[in-house]
Formats: C-alpha cells, sequence, structure tokens
C-alpha cells in the first residue's frame, strides 16, 4: 500500500502542481511487480512538465507500506532571448536569398512556472525587417477541481513586404519602401480541459483584423478576394491531444494524436465562411537498445465555396515533406506521411561546466542519434494549381540526418534530403521532425 508520496528539490514549484500529475495517490494498493514500472512511468510525466532538467525517485518498503520520494532539478524560468532571425519561412529559404536586410531584431521574454504554479506568459517585441509586438497567458488551472484552465493573448504584426502570390512553387514578394506591405492584428482567448500533461483539450476563439496596401491588392486581386485590401473575421477552434511519447522533446516510444476543428466567419460580407479539419497520429517504437522506428501521418482539410490566396495555406510552412524545404505547396486539403529509422550514437547524462556555480546551467545534457527517413505527401489545390506544379501530385523525399539533443529540450538537426524532382542538398532545423 502507497503510505506516503513526498518531494524534494521544487523550491519554487507549487506541491500540488506535481502531485496532480501523479497516477497514483496514498492509499492505494499496488501489485509488488507493478510498482516500479508505476513510478517509472510518472517520473516521464513529471519530466515532461518541461518544469525540470532532472527527475528521480527513491522508495523504501516496510511490512507492505511504501514511502516514495520525488526529488527534481528546476530549470531556470525565465528566458530572456534575443531575437535575431531571419525573416524567412526557414533558414534554408533565407538562405537561398542570401540577403541580410531581411533580418528581425528584438527580444523575447518567457516567463515559465509564474508564481509556482506552470502557468506561462510570453513577450515579444521585434523590430527589423518584420515587426511584431505579442503578449500570451497561459494559466493550466484556474479551477483544480473540474481541471479547467485558460489562455489569453494579443498580437500585431506588420511588414513592409509580403508574399502576394506563388509561381513554379516558389515565393514571390512584394516591398514597400514606406509604410507597411501587410499588417495583421489578433485577439484570442481560450479554455483548456486538462487532464494531466498527457490529455488535454480546449476551445480556443480569437479576432482578426488584416489589411494589405494598394499594391498588393492590385497585383493579386484573389490574396483576400471579396475583401479586395481589409478584412475582419473571428474563428472557433476546437482541439483535443493524447500526447503518451516517453520524452515530448526527442520521444523514441509511444504515440502522438491531435485532432481538430476550425470555423472560420467573416465579418461585413469580406469573405465566404470556411471550415478546417485536421488530424495527427504519429507511433513511436522503441526497437532495442539503440534503435526506435517512428511512423505517423497527418492530414488537412478546408471546405469553402470559394479560396483567398492567403488561406490556401498546406505544405511548406508548418508541415513540410523534407527535401522540398524550398519550395511552397499550397492547396486547399492535403496529407502527409513520414517515417524514420533511429540509432542513438552518443547519451551523456550531463558534461560538467566547471567555471558556472549555477546548478540550473552547469551541467548539460547531450544526446547524438542518426536518422534515416523518407517522407511523401499530397495536396489537392482547385483554385491557385495552374501556375504550381507541385500541387496535386505525389511529393517524395528521403536521406539521412544528425541529430542533436540538449538541455531546455534544445533540437538540432542536420539532414541531408534528395527529392523526387532531383533536388538534394543540406537542410538544418531546431525542432523535432514529426
Amino acid at each position: 500500500m502507497i503510505a506516503e508520496i513526498s518531494f524534494a528539490g521544487n523550491e519554487i514549484t507549487k506541491e500540488h502542481v506535481v502531485r496532480q500529475e501523479l497516477t497514483f495517490a496514498p492509499g492505494d494498493t499496488i501489485n509488488s511487480h507493478a510498482l516500479e514500472p508505476l513510478l517509472e512511468e510518472n517520473r516521464e510525466r513529471l519530466f515532461n512538465l518541461r518544469l525540470f532538467h532532472r527527475v528521480t525517485y527513491a522508495y523504501i518498503c516496510e511490512a507492505g507500506q511504501v514511502k516514495v520520494q520525488y526529488e527534481v532539478q528546476e530549470r531556470f524560468y525565465i528566458y530572456p532571448v534575443l531575437i535575431l532571425d531571419f525573416a524567412d519561412r526557414n533558414f534554408n529559404a533565407w538562405l537561398e536569398k542570401k540577403d541580410w536586410s531581411r533580418i528581425d531584431y528584438g527580444l523575447s521574454l518567457v516567463r515559465r512556472n509564474f508564481r509556482g504554479r506552470n502557468e506561462e506568459v510570453r513577450v515579444r517585441v521585434q523590430q527589423g525587417f518584420n515587426k511584431r509586438l505579442e503578449f500570451s497567458y497561459r494559466v493550466p488551472n484556474i479551477s483544480r477541481r473540474h481541471n479547467i484552465g485558460a489562455e489569453i493573448g494579443v498580437a500585431d504584426y506588420r511588414s513592409r513586404t509580403v508574399s502576394y502570390t506563388n509561381l513554379s512553387n516558389r515565393q514571390y514578394f512584394y516591398e514597400q519602401e514606406e509604410g507597411q506591405a501587410i499588417r495583421r492584428t489578433a485577439l484570442s482567448a481560450g479554455l483548456l480541459h486538462r487532464r494531466s500533461v498527457q490529455r488535454q483539450e480546449g476551445l480556443r476563439l480569437s479576432y482578426h483584423h488584416e489589411r494589405i496596401s494598394d499594391p498588393v491588392a492590385q497585383l493579386n486581386p484573389a490574396y483576400y478576394r471579396n475583401a479586395t485590401d481589409e478584412r475582419r473575421y473571428l474563428r472557433a477552434e476546437l482541439y483535443k491531444v493524447i500526447n503518451l511519447r516517453n520524452y515530448f522533446a526527442y520521444p523514441l516510444s509511444g504515440s502522438y494524436f491531435e485532432i481538430g476543428a476550425a470555423q472560420t466567419f467573416f465579418l461585413q460580407r469580406a469573405g465566404m465562411p470556411f471550415t478546417t479539419l485536421r488530424a495527427k497520429y504519429v507511433h513511436y517504437s522503441n526497437l532495442s537498445e539503440k534503435y526506435s522506428y517512428m511512423i505517423g501521418g497527418e492530414t488537412q482539410l478546408r471546405l469553402a465555396q470559394e479560396h483567398a490566396f492567403a488561406d490556401n495555406i498546406a505544405l511548406g510552412f508548418r508541415s513540410f515533406v523534407r527535401g522540398y524545404e524550398l519550395y511552397v505547396v499550397g492547396g486547399q486539403h492535403y496529407g502527409l506521411f513520414k517515417q524514420g529509422l533511429t540509432r542513438r550514437l552518443l547519451d551523456i547524462e550531463g558534461i560538467k561546466l566547471k567555471f558556472i556555480r549555477n546548478p540550473k546551467f552547469n551541467t548539460i545534457p547531450l544526446s547524438m542519434y542518426l536518422n534515416a527517413f523518407t517522407d511523401a505527401g499530397y495536396v489537392s489545390d482547385q483554385t491557385f494549381e495552374e501556375s504550381n506544379p507541385l500541387t496535386n501530385r505525389l511529393l517524395v523525399g528521403g536521406g539521412l540526418g544528425l541529430h542533436a539533443v540538449t538541455f531546455y529540450d534544445i533540437v538540432l538537426r542536420l539532414e541531408y534530403t534528395l527529392n523526387k524532382e532531383g533536388d538534394r542538398g543540406f537542410y538544418f532545423s531546431s525542432s523535432f521532425p514529426f
């Protein structure tokens, strides 16, 4: 029987934040052979809160009474990050131009675990080629009894350049000498039903106001279609996530499922309403001590009577077939398939930096993986397909990658890819592939 559960090392984090993630409680009766798997499963759940560098546990059992202690090492929760970024979709798209004027700079401040309650505050002030002002606040639990959380956000984006069309699946930009070529403002609020770090669903409502300059509307009258140069709309979105991966930053086992539906309503007859449906499922298999395999798919359906160019987004931004990083494949619907075989090359629990005394920074974990992968995708476009040959056809890419994972969930990927069109090259990214 579980007699006691205690915690150590959580100097900032409130005890109820970690306790509510556990799947067992004092008074529970557990078979002896299931005890250690249960404790390990809950250790992973606590680690995936992304509040701690390290989570360990110990227990003693006397006369059938088990006392468990989880010990954590907290992270540094204030992330002031200087912004020096490329104004393009990704590093490879910028490298193709090598235009040093297309640089953004500023400051992004993230306060994680605010008030020790796993709340998150984000502020972004960005100048340069693209100007941004952003603020968001997320509270996982405004009602612990009902597991209800909330989030709010406001964002303003202005740029003197805008991608006004796609030709041969490449973006074409218009740059305005004075004023802004495009401006977007958004307000959002949402409710979150958070059962645990692994299971949550939510409702998000947002208001958007977008405007383009007259020259952009003249270059592409279909940019906003009926709205000409300005539009306002409301969006309601429902989503559900079941994240059963062993480690969220770089999973090697488990599964991930996400589904969502959004309805967009235009104000002042600025456009036709449309519905967006999306789903994603990935399975990760731990084949042996060093090998793991990942396979998964993602799909999107956008249902409307007519489509504006600004909404015709499919592959090339958040999702893409590797090997096609330099292309934008717009459309209303798409399907994406990915698989990969990973071999662990290096796994160092911590590299000690003796000249740094702070334990939140003086130990750097490092893992390295070799990854062989194949991707495939298909985009359906019945509106803007005439001048974009990669739509309405199968896209296939594959290659080899070297992945590095270090502290604060940093993932770095260097991959060599070959696609169906015969393009090949090295591509760099800083996120998990799927």
